[in-house]
């Protein structure tokens, strides 16, 4: 129903968004600067939880610990295995103070870690301890994108089901500020140009060493100011630009290179799982076809729950 989908204005609350998001990246920092290197970066997102956004267990010579943003109690609470833990507050305030809080929690349950503090993929990065600027933070607002990622986080896991090859996990990039699934062919890609702002390119060429389809969804950025659904090929395979897919509003963006669906599209639809999974399928079966890949060996039907994959 379009009601259980809420609204998500970019103007309206792009100030909370760009102060959650420097949120994020904090903790995602700490994960990075812990967590031994995973093939494309996936050591590095956060995940949907029924709350809000999690780290999983990162590891630390104190023990693992994890840290969680809870979007309903508006709390970003720390746990380590050993039982304790610490919260903050999520609410309006500098990025410099809340740097400083957590790193503060941290060494109090005697996590050492240092990271690097300029922001990631924004423009005009200001280092973390130096960004003072006093931004809000909408309760609602962040509620609404909570509800909506939860949403978005379901459509995707279902599609990774119909995979049998290498796929990501559904996770969050706290860089880019979006939530992203991936597969892959199995074939070496053509080195990646990298140039991405904000993103060294040793890491841009290790995240796409290898063919990929990938889609994902984000709620606006200043680039494209509106919630939208997404999705690319690298390397993109002749003719994808002009591919046909579904549903009838989504639409090839040539300034962003890749296809665009509105989640306002998405959100009034009469089945919005649907209509998102129509264009994760279309999108990936154009990437797929024009690219050749083996599809009779990576293909499958949708997962069943309880019922065993046939073989």
């Amino acid at each position: 129903m379009a009601q259980d989908w809420p609204r998500l204005d970019w103007p309206q609350w792009r100030e909370t968004a760009i102060h959650l998001q420097l949120m994020t990246q904090i903790v995602g920092k700490v994960r990075i600067a812990l967590t031994p290197w995973l093939n494309h970066g996936w050591h590095v997102p956060l995940y949907v939880t029924p709350r809000g956004l999690g780290s999983s267990p990162i590891p630390s010579g104190a023990g693992a610990f994890e840290v969680d943003f809870d979007f309903q109690a508006h709390q970003l609470r720390i746990a380590c295995i050993g039982g304790e833990t610490r919260s903050l507050p999520l609410a309006a305030g500098s990025i410099a103070d809340f740097y400083a809080a957590v790193m503060a929690a941290l060494a109090e349950l005697g996590v050492s870690v240092k990271i690097a503090t300029l922001p990631n993929e924004m423009p005009d990065p200001v280092r973390f301890p130096d960004d003072h600027a006093v931004r809000p933070y909408d309760p609602a607002a962040v509620e609404a994108f909570h509800t909506a990622l939860a949403h978005v986080d379901h459509a995707f896991k279902t599609f990774r089901t119909g995979f049998l090859g290498k796929a990501s996990p559904v996770h969050f990039f706290w860089g880019s500020f979006d939530l992203a699934v991936t597969r892959f062919s199995g074939r070496v890609a053509p080195p990646h140009p990298g140039g991405v702002p904000g993103l060294p390119d040793d890491v841009t060429r290790e995240a796409y060493s290898h063919e990929v389809s990938s889609a994902g969804f984000w709620p606006g950025s200043d680039a494209y100011p509106k919630a939208a659904f997404y999705s690319y090929a690298y390397p993109a395979p002749a003719g994808f630009a002009e591919a046909q897919v579904c549903p009838d509003d989504a639409r090839f963006d040539s300034a962003l290179g890749e296809f665009i669906l509105d989640y306002d599209a998405v959100r009034t639809a009469a089945d919005p799982q649907a209509a998102i999974a129509d264009f994760l399928q279309s999108t990936y079966d154009a990437a797929a076809d024009l690219a050749q890949w083996d599809r009779a060996a990576l293909d499958c039907e949708p997962g069943v729950p309880g019922r065993p994959r046939k073989v």
